[in-house]
């Protein structure tokens, strides 16, 4: 398989047996074309193709972030990636995610997102930190610190509660 299609099965292969709307399909399909092409005149077009999908649903997802397999886009709206950001294989991303830069002070930076990380709606994830793999962070949390592995993240400021397997149930068909 090569890079485009092992990445786009893998990402369709996380919405199960009911598939992805054909929407969310098409945008992942033009992301991960933009991502792995290597001719720049393919490569131009597929981000003409990627950008009008990114427009019209209101979504900021730079094809420059890396992100890993089995990329979940659960109601894929309004919802905006910083272009350096690091996001790891399957991570669920919600309605009005922000996942954002600081540009100021010891937390500086992007964050680093590990694998199995479930992002609820409207939460936001800024600054210069690392959430650590299996996080389920809730709807409305505003992170802008250090999450360890195997962690419930809620409220503002956050509130980090040990949890094995946060995400179970959360997160499935895993690739």
């Amino acid at each position: 398989m090569t890079g485009f299609e092992e990445f786009y099965r893998s990402d369709l292969a996380r919405y199960g047996a009911a598939g992805a709307k054909p929407y969310i399909r098409r945008l992942l399909k033009y992301l991960r074309r933009v991502q792995t092409c290597q001719n720049p005149l393919l490569r131009t077009y597929y981000r003409a193709l990627y950008k009008r999908q990114c427009e019209k649903h209101g979504i900021e997802i730079p094809w420059t972030a890396s992100i890993g397999k089995g990329l979940y886009l659960g109601h894929a709206y309004n919802i905006t990636v910083n272009p350096a950001a690091v996001i790891g294989s399957n991570c669920n991303l919600h309605k009005g995610v922000v996942i954002g830069q600081t540009n100021r002070g010891a937390k500086k930076g992007v964050p680093v997102i590990g694998d199995r990380v479930w992002i609820g709606i409207n939460a936001a994830v800024v600054g210069g930190i690392t959430i650590g793999d299996d996080v389920l962070i809730a709807p409305n949390a505003y992170v802008n610190c250090d999450i360890p592995s195997h962690s419930l993240v809620y409220g503002n400021p956050c509130v980090i509660k040990a949890v094995e397997n946060a995400t179970d149930s959360y997160i499935e068909n895993t690739v």
